[in-house]
């Protein structure tokens, strides 16, 4: 099932819900006790979600096996649609054996609830060293991308998903804005250009330049931080969205932007995801996106602005929204602002950069990160929550 929307088309032309009309729900349900049963790690429930809301459209379901290997291989489907990250639900052979193609397989999110039905339209084996170092341009098990494709089982489940019912998210269902909604909401507020921003990560003052830069451009600021699986090391989830609460309080024009959740999990494919993190906002209805320093990365495993340059191997048409590059922003001293080497006659002694390691040492030591990186109120429900967390 499709939707029609109006604004920028979706990816493939057209909104995918495979979200289970009462009916086919009731009929579910009534088959329940007799359907083989699946239970879905955090990754793969949200992946379920994010398809069956149009997040991951044109996908409908768990990828096939053609479409897998040509996203893995040439970041794009078999069609040609340009595509990065494959989506897809790996299994155990012992799980996968009894599993009968064309049959409906019952999915339980991680606590044993019903929550979607896949229709098995096919079963096969993939070589999980091939997707590693295409995809994330490494084997090695240190990467977190990485080591889930080799801690997952060897058989991939494909085919079109349903998801039972769209539950409110148990944590953040005020900002629970799926893309319908989001599409419709840039429609009332006459938005015709939004850019979309990503984050996993406290918005700082660094993100607030670019941003606020973006909006010099653009209608509309959509402000779309994951909430999905992340490292057990990042800022947990709660506290970056009251930071996020804090600055668009203070020092945004509330009426031109919007914080929405996004609810799908980091893979840390660095350039890749990149591009399927642009894929991913243009079905909310963004129209621009911006891709600063080492977008989606990890550790030393991709270049500074391999990110930005990814771009360049897709015309501009195919991808069907327009990337916003932006330098890796820092404090001048010599101007007393935020800038970049484009925009800085700074010596790089003048310059004030502080690492997200960093940071997180000083909150720990209970030590204010510097104006110069973080808006006073922001670092101050950092330091709060960095210290209410256990030893």
């Amino acid at each position: 099932m499709s939707i029609q929307t109006d604004g920028i088309a979706p990816h493939g032309g057209h909104l995918i819900n495979r979200i289970a009309t009462s009916a086919e729900r009731d009929e579910f349900l009534e088959q329940q006790d007799h359907l083989p049963r699946i239970q879905l790690d955090e990754r793969a429930t949200s992946d379920l979600v994010m398809i069956a809301i149009g997040g991951f459209s044109p996908i409908n379901g768990f990828m096939e096996q053609a479409d897998y290997e040509s996203v893995v291989e040439d970041m794009r489907f078999v069609n040609g649609l340009p595509w990065s990250i494959p989506i897809t639900l790996s299994v155990t052979e012992e799980v996968a054996e009894p599993l009968k193609e064309g049959s409906w397989i019952r999915l339980d999110d991680p606590t044993g609830r019903f929550v979607g039905v896949l229709e098995l339209t096919q079963k096969y084996r993939y070589n999980k060293a091939h997707e590693a170092v295409n995809v994330y341009r490494t084997d090695d098990i240190k990467h977190p991308g990485v080591k889930v494709v080799y801690d997952q089982g060897p058989i991939n489940l494909a085919g079109p998903i349903w998801l039972l019912q769209r539950d409110a998210h148990p944590d953040f269902p005020s900002y629970q804005v799926d893309p319908v909604e989001s599409r419709q909401r840039f429609k009332e507020k006459g938005w015709k250009t939004v850019v979309g921003f990503q984050t996993r990560n406290p918005i700082h003052r660094a993100h607030e330049y670019i941003q606020k830069c973006a909006l010099e451009i653009v209608d509309g600021l959509f402000l779309h931080p994951l909430v999905g699986a992340t490292k057990s090391d990042d800022i947990p989830a709660d506290v970056r969205m009251r930071c996020y609460e804090i600055m668009i309080d203070q020092y945004f024009p509330q009426d031109r932007v919007i914080l929405a959740i996004n609810p799908s999990a980091m893979r840390y494919a660095g350039p890749r995801e990149a591009i399927f993190h642009a894929l991913i906002r243009k079905n909310y209805g963004c129209t621009h996106f911006i891709v600063g320093r080492d977008h989606a990365g990890v550790g030393d495993y991709y270049g500074t602005y391999d990110a930005q340059y990814i771009f360049d191997e897709f015309k501009p048409e195919e991808l069907g929204i327009t990337p916003m590059m932006f330098e890796h922003a820092f404090y001048c001293t010599r101007t007393q602002q935020m800038a970049t080497t484009k925009t800085s006659p700074s010596r790089k002694e003048e310059r004030i950069h502080l690492s997200g390691t960093k940071v997180r040492e000083m909150l720990r030591r209970g030590e204010l990160p510097p104006p110069e990186f973080s808006r006073p109120e922001v670092a101050a429900e950092l330091i709060r929550a960095a210290q209410s967390q256990p030893e």
